[in-house]
């Protein structure tokens, strides 16, 4: 039987409390804030990287993208049933409030993660039933052998099912209607760090954990971290170069040099998992925001490779994001399985080809919409959207922009009350069928829950829901392949990037940077 083992021991690190010589603190800054602290409300990166530091999954990826033992200590398929996978608990974990972390909040907790309201659910939809076998070996049943089910796993959180209960957030907090809640707003996990403040937006402080079971095995470096959210570019670089915080996770492209250039700062860079696109709403009969009655412009496949060909990536590399991007085909990065350099391949832009297009649609005089746009969760991402809207008008199609906080941004995708749209897509699980189950698939049930196109196509979605249990490695990759072509001919979605990460901080920050782009603080250390 394969099994896992911890990377770290006590035998090859210091033992005793967080940096017990003396107290540290790392001031920590980055665009946007985490958007709540319930842990299965919000499937988006800068939430699951604050919820890293306080509450733990089962098992976590290190800076290089190979899965490390957090919660469990070891995991393997059933010797007797293809369709378990078995997961032993690692023993004498504590919550903060001091109770014993058992199966049973495993199993709460993957039971609120399947629940209506998470935005985790997507990632659990082979799953039948989990039980706890003792208090710390758990059995999860799939609907067949399902060969990658741990990489489901890596930002699913653990909750104390009794703290849960308690204070009435059995129920996922339904972040996309506006609802707050007590886990909105409290946390009590396993992991290295308690929040000791919060003010959403404006500052979060973390206290280490003392009875943290990593005690002796990861650096633990700072005992303290500051968390600032900067949404201002020269701000945020401001306070790097000024000492007021120590690290920063988005280095504006147009500061990089300044800031490796500074003595003292050093600049980080690698290529993120993560794609930034355009979606668009195909499926209306008509839609609200834009000027043409009675018909929807994005339901013509010709209208959406028009607009393809229309845009510039090389241009965008180049200008909005001086050189640090990588023009994209496709929605899923280099890092996924399923991507292949004939996919990725960008169509260079050819206006007059797509006037043509849009003329064949019967929009040859174009038409205006308006198209929505975060404007402090991706690098540039205003400047993306404005770059963007300048290529569409030269085929005729007038953009209303309408840039706004990632807050009010994402409940528009969510909700499909959206027309036009940028988002990025990490891959958490480094494969296909994470981008199918939550952009491809229909929207119903327990998928396709970031897929407001209206795109629905069923024997797609048989394909879709067939991956999770083909253990047919080769065969299950075919059948990714199909997919891709579907969603390439269609034009689907309308891919711009592939996006880079440049981390910044100063020299006695200890770290690499992670292609997930979420940095675990109980891996830094102090240089």
């Amino acid at each position: 039987m394969l099994r896992t083992t911890a990377m770290l021991t006590l035998a090859t690190l210091a033992t005793g409390a967080y940096a017990d010589a003396h107290s540290t603190t790392l001031k920590w800054a980055r665009a946007g804030d985490s958007l709540t602290l319930d842990p299965h409300a919000q499937n988006e990166g800068p939430t699951h990287t604050l919820a890293h530091q306080i509450y733990e999954p089962l098992i976590i990826r290190d800076v290089t993208g190979e899965f490390e033992p957090a919660l469990a200590t070891d995991w393997a398929p059933s010797e007797s049933d293809p369709n378990v996978w078995t997961f032993n608990l690692r023993e004498g974990v504590k919550f903060s409030d001091g109770a014993d972390f058992t199966a049973e909040d495993v199993v709460f907790s993957f039971e609120r993660a399947k629940s209506e309201t998470s935005a985790m659910k997507e990632l659990l939809t082979s799953i039948v039933e989990i039980r706890a076998v003792d208090d710390y070996t758990v059995e999860f049943v799939t609907d067949g052998p399902n060969p990658i089910l741990p990489a489901n796993f890596t930002n699913l959180f653990m909750m104390d099912k009794d703290w849960a209960e308690a204070n009435d957030v059995v129920s996922v907090q339904d972040i996309a209607n506006g609802e707050t809640t007590f886990a909105a707003t409290n946390a009590n996990g396993t992991g290295p760090y308690t929040v000791a403040s919060r003010e959403p937006d404006v500052k979060t402080v973390l206290e280490a954990n003392p009875d943290y079971w990593g005690v002796g095995e990861f650096p633990l470096g700072y005992t303290t971290i500051e968390y600032t959210p900067i949404q201002n570019a020269a701000t945020r670089v401001a306070a790097l170069l000024s000492g007021e915080v120590d690290f920063i996770q988005d280095v504006p492209v147009q500061d990089l040099g300044r800031v490796g250039e500074t003595g003292g700062l050093v600049v980080k860079t690698a290529p993120q998992n993560r794609v930034i696109f355009l979606g668009m709403n195909m499926g209306a009969d008509d839609i609200e925001r834009d000027n043409v009655d009675g018909a929807n412009p994005f339901a013509d496949v010709n209208v959406r490779r028009a607009m393809n060909l229309a845009i510039n990536r090389d241009a965008i590399r180049q200008v909005v994001m001086r050189g640090q991007s990588q023009p994209a085909g496709m929605i899923a990065p280099p890092f996924v399985n399923g991507w292949t350099e004939e996919l990725d391949a960008v169509q260079p832009q050819d206006v007059e080809a797509a006037k043509a297009l849009m003329a064949e649609a019967g929009y040859g005089d174009g038409f205006t919409v308006q198209m929505d746009c975060p404007n402090d969760r991706y690098v540039n991402d205003e400047a993306i959207c404005q770059a963007v809207a300048g290529m569409l008008g030269q085929i005729g199609i007038t953009i209303n922009l309408n840039a706004q906080s990632k807050a009010l941004h994402f409940p528009l995708i969510q909700n499909g009350t959206t027309d036009l749209y940028l988002l990025g897509w990490g891959v958490p699980t480094y494969d296909s069928e994470y981008v199918f189950n939550f952009l491809v698939h229909s929207k119903e049930g327990d998928r396709g829950s970031w897929n407001p196109t209206g795109f629905s196509n069923a024997d797609v979605d048989a394909k879709i829901v067939s991956l999770s249990s083909e253990t047919d490695l080769d065969a299950r990759n075919a059948t990714i392949g199909e997919i891709w072509n579907v969603v390439q001919d269609e034009q689907l979605y309308l891919p711009l990037h592939h996006q880079v990460l440049n981390w910044g901080m100063t020299e006695s920050v200890g770290t690499e940077v992670s292609p997930e782009d979420d940095p675990k603080f109980k891996h830094f250390s102090v240089n």
